[in-house]
């Protein structure tokens, strides 16, 4: 229980490090640092720099072939953070709101674990990832060689989630999170003293049309049995009190878990935008970009995580998410690489949601990360048993 209760008290300070040093997508340079230097400690073969910011820390044991991957990602975001906390983020505008402090502590606590414990036959990568929040994290890695020069066959990330009981892990098989498109609508027309809008062709109306008439994309454009959203969050011009725009922005995005869904989804915001911009005698441009793909969970290896938590989890702790999420996540490119599992772990029931000012990761979840972390390994790479 000592051991436990110290490498519990180590992991809370560096989470509480991590917090208190928030760095956004990319720009995770002492975060890496920090990761990479606990690695060498710990024994492990180490390798900084990948994508940009990635860290990947290699253990050894054994004589098997076999390799599997854990990942953990490491930015913050750019929220300000409102809490009182002893710990408060010092980068003003910056700070770990989703929780990726507590995802990097508790695999570094694993990789302690298990380097000073074994227990486990063949290879283990641990994977340290940039700028998940971006989209571009996983992509960066995988695009700087990440599976010629550490290649793995198996991969598994863990996620907490608020409002659920620490101790508690969920995840499914199958489609567990959505893809995330972005979208940008530009309207163009003449804008004009407001007091005399015949004189020109203003935006804002129109712009207002297109808002409307892209409901009726999920209610009317998709099937009933296919999940889909479409949002818009922006609606931006360049008019003022007394005079007309002649430049309109709508921005927002679209979650779905098809392919097929998704370029319907785009098809129909192009007929759509298009044609009310016409009824309207501004011009429309769209850009459409595809940011997250669908995180889909290998069947049998979600089987396995869940075999893996039963070994130190009541029945009950362990539970099967009956309904994906339209949320997104990048962990989704590894999986389209190699099989693997994304899952959950409670947060808390009093937990703030995730990119909120008021989010904290709670640390009494970290030892539930690790004891996964090092289960999974253990059941997915065990030791050869004596005849």
């Amino acid at each position: 229980m000592g051991d436990l209760q110290h490498l519990q008290d180590e992991m809370t300070a560096w989470r509480r490090d991590l917090h208190q040093h928030p760095e956004f997508g990319f720009e995770e340079k002492r975060t890496s640092a920090f990761v990479a230097a606990k690695l060498r400690e710990f024994g492990l073969d180490v390798a900084e720099g990948l994508g940009g910011t990635g860290v990947v820390g290699t253990l050894k044991r054994g004589t098997s072939n076999r390799s599997i991957a854990l990942r953990a990602d490491m930015d913050a975001l750019r929220i300000t953070e409102q809490s009182d906390v002893a710990y408060k983020s010092t980068s003003p505008g910056v700070m770990h709101a989703c929780g990726h402090d507590g995802h990097t502590a508790m695999l570094l606590g694993a990789a302690k674990q298990l380097a000073c414990e074994g227990g486990f036959d063949g290879t283990v990568r641990f994977i340290f990832q940039p700028a998940e929040e971006w989209g571009r994290g996983a992509l960066s890695m995988l695009d700087d060689g990440l599976m010629d020069r550490f290649p793995f066959e198996e991969i598994y990330g863990i996620h907490n989630m608020p409002g659920v009981p620490v101790g508690v892990l969920m995840t499914k098989s199958g489609a567990m999170m959505s893809a995330e498109d972005n979208f940008e609508i530009i309207l163009t027309g003449v804008g004009g003293h407001a007091a005399r809008p015949h004189w020109g062709n203003e935006v804002l109306v129109a712009a207002c049309a297109v808002v409307t008439n892209l409901q009726t994309i999920v209610s009317r454009r998709v099937s009933p049995t296919d999940v889909a959203v479409v949002s818009v969050t922006e609606l931006l011009t360049d008019g003022t009190r007394n005079a007309l725009p002649g430049l309109a922005r709508i921005l927002g995005d679209a979650r779905s878990f098809k392919a097929e869904v998704s370029e319907n989804i785009e098809k129909q915001m192009r007929i759509i935008a298009e044609a009310t911009a016409a009824a309207y005698n501004v011009s429309a441009q769209i850009r459409y970009t595809r940011e997250f793909v669908p995180l889909i969970n290998d069947a049998e290896l979600a089987d396995e995580v869940f075999a893996a938590a039963r070994t130190f989890l009541p029945a009950e702790s362990v539970q099967t998410i009956t309904e994906p999420f339209t949320g997104s996540e990048d962990f989704a490119h590894y999986l389209n690489r190699v099989p693997g599992c994304f899952l959950n772990l409670g947060n808390g029931e009093e937990s703030a949601p995730l990119h909120n000012p008021s989010y904290d990761f709670n640390d009494a979840g970290l030892a539930y990360g690790v004891k996964t972390h090092a289960a999974i390994v253990r059941r997915r790479l065990p030791e050869a048993t004596a005849s």
